[in-house]
């Protein structure tokens, strides 16, 4: 028991340092832990780390750390998940207006699968509002007004 405590410290602080802390915002994490997420089984998959620590203890971290990162994204506030949203999609090929065309499509990833049915709904709530203030913000949509 003692020994998986361990084991799952150590996962935990590998990729929370190493792979989710060098990220900016939350949304970036959001995508990159989605990201490992196998959506056929549902299981968190990471080459490096599995090959350190075991398949096991990988998919139980990663997919608490996503669960509480998704938590707190929900707990931030809207101003603050706006600017991470910005940062995110400005970070993505083709500047924000093509990302925000495609992020319905990784929304999904964002959103772990053991979330409470309300907490999804506000999440997407959330982002479809966000999406549609800075849409409405954008040079290109106050120049075609």
């Amino acid at each position: 028991m003692l020994h998986q405590l361990q084991i799952h410290r150590q996962v935990t602080f590998h990729l929370a340092n190493d792979y989710l802390q060098p990220l900016a915002g939350n949304f970036e994490r959001l995508d990159y832990l989605g990201g490992l997420q196998d959506p056929k089984t549902g299981l968190y998959r990471h080459d490096r780390l599995e090959a350190a620590y075991g398949a096991v203890p990988v998919n139980e971290v990663a997919g608490k750390v996503h669960e509480e990162l998704f938590e707190r994204t929900l707990e931030t506030p809207l101003v603050q998940q706006e600017a991470d949203l910005r940062i995110f999609l400005r970070s993505q090929p083709g500047g924000s207006e093509e990302a925000i065309k495609c992020l319905a499509a990784r929304i999904q990833a964002w959103i772990p699968a053991g979330s409470p049915d309300y907490l999804k709904d506000l999440f997407r709530s959330n982002l479809a509002a966000l999406c549609e203030l800075i849409q409405e913000q954008s040079p290109k949509a106050r120049s075609d007004k």
